[in-house]
């Protein structure tokens, strides 16, 4: 039976949450780890309403884009929105799992979603994220807990190659060692020389996985004081070149006003609709996109060469500024939980192929904030 701390560490190996930005805030916000789970309820947002839809359906977990918890409270006081909605997720036994930035750069998430969605090919990413160094872990392991000590260290994020998680290289040898006075080894007494079959064991990690991956390995190696050493080494860039921030590819050619109706087609229908800047007949080949806020990216999609840019929550001045440069791409802003939202099909199918005990069911909710216009 799944539980909620399996979830977790399945998402964990798709969208690390050591991946997310500096002030982000993701992982596991409710629920117990040993609890199980039968049924999860994927959203963009926790709002009340999806909190009922969660009860309604008898899950047992919430995934959730935007982090409900980003910025600091001091109280779970339940007349203020936060506290209220964190008392009924604990009243309600539901878990929560929020994965925000780190579900926004990899394959498979936010902007490859988006992108799809809008029915872009040859895609890449926008700007490349950084290459983050790596370590290898190298650890001995007495040969019959080898298998626990590889999971351990994989649930902590090492061994994560690519699309590829729990990669190790082993080899058996003979360990030998003398434990001292007052050592309490679990295999010999102190004294006496001894020899055990064991692995050694290597592994590659984010290096800013370090701390949870030696905590790891310290939990779940059988040995008094296991013997390990880190060696520093880079990590090449990613081959596939499917990790960064949004998305650029082509699209078949068509007006900037053809194009919009086509995005319109293909998002979730809210009231604010979509905003769009640049001549209606202007031609659209190659698109840039960014889910979510994206002004950060304007410089980038020119620079990339784009004919339009598309994100959300544009601000007046920084859209007045990138559309009077020569060669400015066209500007399309669309909302952001509608952008968002393309995901959550993409993640259910991505759990089902790896969960056969859990239902996964899309919010049918609209959390965009804007009810109407005038």
């Amino acid at each position: 039976m799944t539980t909620v701390g399996e979830l977790h560490t399945l998402l964990e190996q798709r969208y690390p949450a050591g991946s997310a930005e500096s002030w982000d805030r993701v992982g596991l916000v409710s629920g117990n780890v040993t609890a199980p789970v039968h049924g999860v309820l994927l959203s963009v947002d926790v709002t009340d309403a999806v909190i009922d839809e969660a009860i309604e359906l008898g899950a047992d977990l919430i995934i959730a884009h935007h982090p409900l918890l980003l910025r600091g409270v001091n109280t779970v006081d339940p007349r203020r929105p936060k506290g209220r909605m964190i008392s009924r997720l604990i009243r309600s036994d539901l878990g929560l799992i929020t994965a925000h930035t780190n579900a926004d750069i990899p394959a498979g998430g936010v902007a490859d979603s988006l992108a799809a969605a809008l029915g872009l090919s040859e895609t890449r990413p926008l700007r490349q994220v950084p290459v983050y160094p790596a370590d290898q872990l190298v650890t001995y392991v007495p040969v019959d807990h080898t298998d626990a000590v590889l999971d351990a260290l994989s649930a902590a994020g090492a061994g994560a190659v690519g699309t590829y998680q729990r990669a190790a290289f082993t080899v058996t040898g003979t360990g030998t060692f003398v434990p001292g006075p007052g050592a309490r080894p679990a295999i010999g007494r102190p004294g006496r020389r001894e020899q055990v079959a064991e692995n050694l064991i290597e592994m590659i990690m984010d290096r800013r996985l370090r701390n949870q991956v030696i905590a790891a390995l310290l939990d779940a190696h059988p040995y008094e004081v296991p013997a390990y050493h880190l060696t520093e080494v880079a990590r090449p860039a990613d081959l596939a070149g499917t990790a960064g921030m949004g998305r650029i590819g082509r699209i078949a050619e068509t007006s900037l006003a053809g194009f919009a109706d086509q995005v319109a087609a293909a998002l979730p229908k809210t009231a604010s609709g979509i905003r769009v800047a640049g001549e209606p007949d202007r031609m659209i080949n190659t698109v840039a996109l960014q889910g979510g806020a994206g002004d950060d990216l304007l410089d980038v999609a020119r620079e990339a060469g784009a004919d339009v840019y598309l994100t959300s929550d544009l601000r007046h001045h920084p859209a007045s500024e990138a559309i009077a440069w020569d060669g400015a791409p066209a500007l399309i802003d669309v909302p952001h939980w509608a952008a968002e939202w393309t995901w959550l099909p993409r993640l259910r199918d991505q759990l089902v192929g790896e969960l056969d005990d859990v239902s996964v069911k899309v919010s049918e909710i609209n959390t965009d904030p804007w009810t109407f216009r005038v």
